[in-house]
């Protein structure tokens, strides 16, 4: 089974990265120009979290904030679980399980290497079909993959 570093080697080096102390609207400029759907947020060199477009709706517009006056850290997420490089991809799918999240932190020895993504794990499971992982945690991805927003 693939492992964690396998996935990230897999992308191209990660160059959606953003001040905590942007503003969203800077933020929301950068997803528009890198294509995705998060930035990774950096304090200093660390990493301290991800804001994605559902923390905008979420956490900017459906609370009414401006996001010409909200700041990245005040409403990134920072709960993300974190997994090693040589974790398995069955690791890395079980903790998105548990934790209903989409994006999971990849470090080495501490140092940053990435981010997998929901999507980079649906993916290994459509190229790999049920070798890549158990059945159950497939569809519980795909359950959390679909699930509409909660209304904060």
């Amino acid at each position: 089974m693939k492992t964690a570093h396998e996935i990230i080697w897999q992308k191209k080096a990660p160059d959606n990265f953003i001040d905590a102390g942007a503003l969203v609207i800077d933020a929301l400029n950068e997803l528009n120009e890198v294509n995705l759907s998060y930035l990774i947020v950096k304090e200093n060199d660390d990493v301290t979290g991800i804001f994605s477009e559902r923390d905008y709706a979420r956490k900017v517009a459906l609370q009414g904030r401006s996001s010409r006056e909200t700041r990245v850290k005040d409403v990134m997420s920072t709960d993300l679980p974190e997994v090693q490089g040589n974790d398995s991809v069955q690791h890395c799918m079980n903790l998105l399980a548990e934790h209903g999240r989409r994006y999971i932190i990849v470090r080495d020895n501490g140092e940053f290497e990435g981010v997998i993504t929901i999507h980079d794990l649906l993916r290994e499971i459509l190229l790999h079909g049920e070798r890549a992982l158990d059945a159950r945690v497939t569809r519980t991805l795909i359950e959390i993959n679909e699930r509409p927003p909660r209304v904060y």
